[in-house]
C-alpha cells in the first residue's frame, strides 16, 4: 500500500474509477463530481453541526463536582482522562495514518473535517477540565499513572501502530474496524458516565458539552461504517474468513477491556451503573456495530440503559446515511438512531 501523491497532474483518473484506496486522483478536489455520494452527504452534515466549547455554560459544574462523592469524582477525572487521550490520539490517527492512503477526495475532506472535530474535542475537554479543577495535570497525567488506563490505551492504539509500521491493505481495513470500535463502543462508554451524573441531576454543563461531542462521533461512526461496507463491496477479496476471525477477536477483546475499565472506574459506586450493567450496554453497543457492517451479533443482548439514549438526543429526527437523506441537520439538532 503506497501513499497517495499529493499532486498527481499525469492522472487520467475519472471520476468512476475512484477507489477508497489504491486509486490514483490527481491531488485536486473536483466535488462536481462525486463518487462516493455518502461521503459528500456526511461533509455537509459535519458543517451544518458546526460549535465551539466556550458556547456551553460550565458555570454551575464547579459547585456541582465540588459536592461529588469521592467515588463519583474518581469515575467522572477517570472517564474525563480517558476521553482525552482517545480524541488525542485520534486527531494524529487520521491525519498522519489513515488519510494518506485515502484516494477519494470527498473521502479526503470528511476525514479532515472528523481531525478537526476531534481536536475541537479537545478543546472541549480543556474546557471541562479547567472549569471543575484547581489542579488540571491531575486528570492530565492519569494516563501515565493509572496502569489500568495505560493498559486500556496501549491496547487502543496498538492496532493504529500495525498499520503505521506495515500499512497493507488488511492492516488498512484492520483500522477501520478499529476507528469503528473506538467510535461506537470506547466513546459511547465513556459518555456515559457523564449522562448517569446528569441523570442525578449533576454536572449539567459537563453532560451537554458531551451531547455535542457524541453529535460529532454519531457522523465518525458513520464515516467508518461506510468505509467499511464500501470496501465489501469495492474489495469483496479482502473480506475472508481469515479477516472475519480477527474482527471478531477485536471486538472480543474491546468488550472485555472496556467492561473491565468500567466497572473499575465505577467500583459499584455510581448510582445506576451495576458491574452487569455496564458488562451488557458494552456488549450490545459490540453487537449492534457488528451488524452494521455485515457481521452477525455476538452477544444477543438488550441494552440496559436506554435512558442514555434520550441525554444524548437533541431531537427525535432520523437520517438514512446510506441513502443520503439528510433533513433539517442543523446546529442543535440530532438523531443517534443509526438507520442504514
Amino acid at each position: 500500500m503506497k501513499r497517495k501523491q499529493i499532486y498527481n497532474p499525469d492522472s487520467t483518473e475519472n471520476v468512476n474509477d475512484r477507489k477508497v484506496f489504491g486509486g490514483n486522483p490527481t491531488g485536486i478536489f473536483e466535488l462536481n463530481n462525486i463518487k462516493y455520494q455518502w461521503a459528500y452527504n456526511l461533509w455537509e452534515m459535519m458543517l451544518n453541526n458546526t460549535w465551539f466549547p466556550k458556547e456551553v455554560d460550565m458555570t454551575r459544574d464547579v459547585n456541582d463536582y465540588k459536592n461529588l462523592t469521592e467515588s463519583e469524582k474518581t469515575a467522572y477525572d477517570k472517564a474525563l482522562s480517558q476521553l482525552i487521550f482517545m480524541d488525542s490520539l485520534q486527531t494524529n490517527n487520521l491525519i498522519d495514518n489513515v488519510n494518506p492512503y485515502i484516494t477519494s477526495p470527498e473521502i479526503n475532506l470528511i476525514l479532515v473535517r472528523q481531525s478537526f472535530e476531534e481536536a475541537l474535542h479537545s478543546q472541549s475537554y480543556a474546557v471541562m477540565v479547567d472549569s471543575i479543577s484547581t489542579n488540571s495535570a491531575e486528570i492530565y497525567d492519569l494516563w501515565r499513572r493509572d496502569m489500568m488506563l495505560k493498559h486500556k490505551n496501549d491496547a487502543i492504539a496498538a492496532v493504529y501502530q500495525e498499520l503505521a509500521e506495515n500499512p497493507t491493505d488488511e492492516s488498512f481495513l484492520k483500522a477501520c474496524f478499529a476507528n469503528q470500535i473506538l467510535e461506537g463502543i470506547y466513546f459511547y462508554s465513556g459518555f456515559t458516565y457523564i449522562y448517569t451524573l446528569a441523570r442525578a441531576g449533576k454536572m449539567l454543563g459537563s453532560a451537554q458539552m458531551i451531547r455535542f461531542i457524541q453529535r460529532d462521533e454519531v457522523t465518525h461512526l458513520v464515516l467508518f461504517q461506510n468505509l467499511i461496507n464500501t470496501l465489501r463491496k469495492e474489495r469483496p477479496d479482502l473480506f475472508t474468513d481469515k479477516l472475519k476471525a480477527d474482527v471478531i477477536e477485536m471486538f472480543e477483546k474491546a468488550v472485555d477491556l472496556e467492561s473491565q475499565w468500567g466497572k473499575y472506574i465505577t467500583q459499584g459506586q455510581i448510582l445506576g451503573l451495576t458491574d452487569d450493567i455496564v458488562e451488557q450496554y458494552i456488549k450490545y453497543l459490540a453487537d449492534d456495530r457488528l451488524t452494521s457492517v455485515g457481521y452477525e451479533k455476538l452477544y444477543n443482548v438488550s441494552n440496559p440503559i436506554k435512558w442514555v439514549d434520550d441525554f444524548a438526543k437533541f431531537n427525535d429526527q432520523k437520517t438514512n446515511f446510506f441513502e443520503g437523506t439528510v433533513t433539517n441537520y442543523s446546529k442543535g439538532s440530532l438523531s443517534f438512531d443509526d438507520d442504514f
